[in-house]
Order: structure tokens, then C-alpha cells, then sequence
């Protein structure tokens, strides 16, 4: 998964993705699109974040993303991911803080490509 960072036309979908400055889902999307990624904001609660179009939920994008980033709790995040995985997404990456066991688990069980040690700020620095 980290080799689709090499193409920064890939889709990246930021579940958590905040208009508030202080949280790592405004600071996250900030530093992909300053990098120049194709990153698309998911909010079920802003219209638009960073000037980009808000979309509520993943399955509400146009496409498929190749990277589904999150960074919400993981007690929500758990839920989101067993609802991705059921209609066939894959290829998931938690943040540090959106992380579980229960989630690692799971997606191991369901055989789903996921990251789960990694911030993709830090990864995107050595691209």
C-alpha cells in the first residue's frame, strides 16, 4: 500500500477530516494536499473542509479510493471499517490514535491490506 503513495494521483479518502484546526484530521489533509495528493475530505458533518468538496461517507465518492486513511476514534472506527469491508473496500490505514487491536483483529480475519504503525505524514516525507 505504501508503493501507492508513489502516485500521487491515486485517491486518498480522509475519514476524520476537520475544518478545526487543532485536530489531526485538518493537520493530515493540509499536509497531503500541500504535498500534492489526491486526498478527498470525509466528514459526515462539513460540506467542505479546505476548500475541497466534503463527502459523508467513502461510498459516496465517484471512486474507488486506494487508500482509506483514518483518523477518528477507534470505537467508531471499528463500526466504519466492518461497513467498508462488507460492500468490498480494502487497503486501510488507521493513524496513530485511531488504532485497535479489535480493529487489526478483524481486518487479519477478513484478510483486508491495512496499516496500522505508521503516521502517512511521516511516510509521505520519504516518498
Amino acid at each position: 500500500m505504501i508503493d501507492s503513495l508513489k502516485d500521487k494521483n491515486n485517491l486518498i479518502a480522509l475519514i476524520g477530516a476537520s475544518n478545526d484546526k487543532n485536530k489531526y484530521g485538518n493537520k493530515i489533509l493540509l499536509d497531503l494536499l500541500s504535498k500534492n495528493y489526491n486526498v478527498v475530505p470525509i466528514n459526515h458533518k462539513e460540506d467542505s473542509i479546505a476548500g475541497l468538496k466534503a463527502y459523508s461517507k467513502v461510498q459516496d465518492l465517484p471512486s474507488c479510493p486506494s487508500i482509506i486513511n483514518f483518523v477518528i476514534p477507534p470505537e467508531i472506527g471499528l463500526d466504519v471499517t466492518k461497513e467498508l469491508v462488507e460492500e468490498g473496500y480494502n487497503h486501510f490505514w488507521y493513524q496513530p490514535g485511531a488504532e485497535s487491536e479489535n480493529i487489526a483483529d478483524f481486518l487479519a480475519q477478513e484478510n483486508k491490506d491495512f496499516i496500522d504503525d505508521k503516521c502517512i505524514m511521516v511516510v509521505t516525507r520519504i516518498i
